[in-house]
């Protein structure tokens, strides 16, 4: 599925069984709050905070999915092509950064 047709496939769910988005500040809230749950996870899961019990089932998958989700939503609703946006941003990612990395003494 290319990102075009994730963005599609969010409208068409949010137009069945959302109603309608939410406001660009409820998601943004919402998009927070699905973020936060993945730090918590990454950091009892790989990090050295000891994970609790009731963290042990949970699915990082699920939870960036829900991220996922949540962004395509804000780009839905404001207008965004992602996969057109990401397109750019690696150009301009691979243009700044080409030997960056590379000649990095701290990645070696």
């Amino acid at each position: 599925m290319t990102i075009k047709d994730s963005q599609k496939h969010v409208d068409d769910w949010i137009k069945e069984y959302g109603v309608r988005y939410f406001n660009e500040l409820t998601n943004m809230a919402m998009l927070t709050e699905e973020v936060g749950e993945v730090a918590r996870i990454i950091a009892r899961r790989y990090g050295e905070q000891s994970e609790k019990e009731s963290d042990k089932n949970k699915d990082l998958g699920d939870e960036l999915a829900d991220v996922l989700f949540v962004l395509i939503c804000l780009a839905n609703q404001t207008g965004v092509d992602l996969e057109k946006a990401f397109k750019k941003n690696m150009d301009k990612k691979t243009n700044r950064d080409s030997d960056r990395h590379h000649n990095n003494f701290k990645l070696k």
